[in-house]
């Protein structure tokens, strides 16, 4: 809600929108629009780790940004995280997340609402409405709460057959089990292998995704052939505050 406030108060700085209602050639919007685009992801950065130390951190300064560094670096540095393999972890969930396809909610949101004319800080604002519903962007948070009650209820060492029970006790109870199945993709998610790769030797839930992802638990529990989805995506944190790891479904995700 505070990243949407916020990028739809930047409209106020919208050069598209200065330049069309001064009349501007409609052979040189696209100027304008590229414009305000590329200052848009100058500004997210900052705009989202100054949201975070507000919460998070006592609303502690985010520090200048050091043209030495990328954009990844610089985001985690204004975050307040030091930790390279932190740093490395957000570049690669970044660079996975840059090329998408239009077809999900927020890219055909923002697309939506581009239609009319409206400026990229709008359309990005309601990019970021749609990422916050549970089939889309909030299936992270929902994947982490899922895997918490799991390792709580179950413990550190999990078998096939608790896992198996403890899967059928969330569909027989109507909910879903998130991070796994996609709108398109028929196979496992490479963006999921990506992470997985990158973050299982490090994760508290270790055991537990083992057992998850087990054929001899997972697809006997409910069906042949159902994939991991990007978003059973692990991300670590430091020490407190960021996330301790985030498995989910985002794309285009369908959880079972």
């Amino acid at each position: 809600v505070h990243l949407f406030a916020a990028v739809t108060a930047l409209n106020s700085e919208s050069s598209f929108a200065r330049a069309y209602s001064e009349g501007v050639n409609k052979a040189k919007y696209w100027e304008f629009v590229y414009e305000d685009s590329m200052d848009l992801i100058a500004k997210l950065p900052c705009v989202a780790a100054k949201i975070y130390r507000n919460l998070y951190r006592e609303g502690s300064s985010i520090g200048a940004i050091d043209s030495n560094l990328d954009w990844s670096h610089n985001f985690t540095n204004m975050l307040g995280y030091s930790d390279p393999q932190f740093t490395e972890l957000m570049r690669l969930y970044l660079t996975i997340h840059s090329d998408h396809e239009g077809g999900n909610v927020s890219a055909h949101a923002s697309h939506l609402v581009g239609s009319a004319l409206s400026d990229p800080y709008l359309s990005f604002s309601a990019a970021m409405n749609g990422l916050a519903g549970p089939l889309h962007g909030l299936a992270n948070q929902e994947v982490l709460v899922w895997l918490t009650a799991l390792q709580k209820e179950l413990g550190g060492e999990v078998s096939d057959e608790k896992m198996r029970d403890y899967i059928w006790n969330t569909l027989k109870s109507g909910r879903v089990v998130p991070g796994y199945g996609h709108a398109v993709l028929r196979k496992t998610d490479p963006r999921y292998t990506c992470q997985r790769e990158f973050a299982l030797p490090m994760s508290q839930f270790s055991a537990a995704v083992t057992a998850l992802n087990s054929e001899s638990s997972f697809a006997r529990a409910y069906s042949e052939g159902v994939n991991k989805s990007q978003d059973f995506y692990l991300i670590l944190r430091e020490k407190s505050t960021l996330v301790k790891l985030v498995f989910s479904p985002a794309g285009r995700p369908e959880c079972i």
